[in-house]
């Protein structure tokens, strides 16, 4: 069984930069019209899975300096 390893603080940085990242593309999505897009839904459920994955991996408690 693999431990899990505590984010650094440049890791929780970089994905909190991806996850704004994705929240945007969904928000910039909001005024778009679907048929205008191929696979729209497909689109918009694979943003929000990477959002909320992206959200539990902020979760993991990050590395402390002792």
């Amino acid at each position: 069984m693999l431990k899990k390893m505590a984010l650094t603080p440049v890791e929780r940085e970089k994905i909190t930069d991806g996850m704004r990242k994705i929240q945007s593309a969904r928000a910039s999505l909001e005024d778009v019209d679907p048929s205008k897009i191929p696979e729209f839904e497909a689109l918009e459920d694979c943003l929000e899975d990477a959002d909320q994955n992206l959200g539990a991996a902020l979760k993991v408690p990050s590395e402390k300096k002792e």
